[in-house]
């Protein structure tokens, strides 16, 4: 083993590779021969996951000083040395699966770093200079001990999908409602009690994930029209055979998913309030059950009917059809009725009754 990655390095230093792999190498050490003399100054990408490296050598910036990439996923690393700082070129680094307990602050000066991912560490807070990350575009921090976000990382103005899912979070600091790139946001499973009013009123937000937060009384009506929550069905592998209930709609009787019982649990995953009623029109539209009266396909409108025939995909648990994926994308918060709903405590569920002429609301009261 130890004859095949010096000769894998060797060549990669005789012909210049800008890309080395050195995964799955059983690695308890960095490798020497990576920083002998000049060391690989043309290198751009190294690959070490899965290995066993418990550190990082303090001159790794003056003999790979034009890195760009830099993977190190699953490994045993404790220590990120602050000599990490001085990989100017790095644009991304992948530190997942380690055994990190801090992060240094000399992270902040990465400033060409655009992906930085940290998810199951140890980390039980993260340095407030990552907000000095301006190009930061991903930032994976899931499965640590985190109870708080860095109220500074609302500088990182391109940031555009934060993943912070299984911490201890127990708030979610306003200012990150001022990082207007931002496209996804996943608390899942956190100890969140409540959300910023105005989260989700930037168009850019579209993806939020809060499933599993027990403590979470509420949404922020901005989320409403937004993915919200786990795209899958949310129904375990066994499902008991239950009475489900009815919802009557005038004449029209519509059976509610069993989904709907597993809101407010502390171990099921919530469905989308969207997804679930896209399900039960697919549902209706494309094979009613036997004895239900449906209404004539007449009554919704074109842009929703060409919606139910196409689902994006099908849950691999139920096999169910999923939609809401593109819903955000055919309808923009500002195109729809509930551009200019603020209410605080009611979700509504609007649903199409026998008449055309009528269109009743239902509010779910919290």
């Amino acid at each position: 083993m130890a004859s095949e990655l010096h000769e894998t390095i060797f060549m990669a230093k005789q012909e210049r590779h800008k890309n080395l792999f050195l995964n799955y190498r059983n690695l308890n050490n960095f490798p020497v021969e990576l920083l002998k003399d000049e060391g690989l100054q043309f290198l751009e990408r190294l690959y070490m996951k899965r290995n066993s490296l418990t550190s990082l050598p303090d001159n790794l910036a003056q003999k790979l000083p034009n890195l760009i990439e830099l993977y190190l996923h699953s490994n045993n690393i404790a220590i990120i040395p602050e000599a990490i700082g001085n990989l100017a070129k790095l644009q991304s680094l992948d530190l997942s699966d380690n055994a990190l307990q801090v992060i240094c602050p000399e992270i902040g000066r990465l400033r060409s770093l655009r992906h930085l991912r940290l998810a199951n560490n140890q980390l039980k807070f993260l340095p407030q200079e990552i907000g000095e990350l301006r190009e930061l575009e991903t930032l994976d921090v899931s499965m640590n001990l985190l109870s708080s976000l860095p109220e500074r990382l609302h500088h990182c103005l391109s940031l555009q999908c934060l993943t912070a899912d299984r911490n201890n979070l127990r708030c979610f600091p306003r200012q990150l409602c001022q990082l207007h790139s931002l496209n996804e946001l996943s608390m899942a499973a956190n100890c969140l009690a409540s959300l910023p009013l105005d989260l989700g009123r930037s168009r850019e937000l579209q993806f939020v994930f809060v499933d599993n937060n027990i403590y979470l009384k509420g949404l922020p009506s901005y989320l409403y029209n937004k993915v919200i929550g786990c795209s899958g069905c949310g129904l375990s592998a066994q499902v008991s055979d239950v009475k489900l209930l009815t919802l009557a709609l005038g004449e029209m009787a519509v059976t509610l998913p069993a989904e709907v019982k597993a809101i407010g649990s502390e171990l099921d995953q919530v469905v989308p309030l969207e997804e679930l009623a896209m399900r039960a029109l697919h549902s209706m539209y494309n094979g009613p059950p036997k004895g239900v009266k449906i209404l004539p396909p007449i009554l919704l409108p074109k842009s929703l009917l060409d919606l139910l025939q196409c689902p994006l995909g099908h849950c691999h648990r139920c096999s169910q059809p999923m939609f809401t994926i593109v819903y955000p994308k055919l309808f923009p918060l500002r195109e729809t009725a509930l551009a200019g709903v603020h209410r605080r405590t009611t979700v509504s569920f609007v649903a199409y009754c026998c008449s055309s002429q009528c269109l009743r609301t239902f509010d779910l009261q919290g």
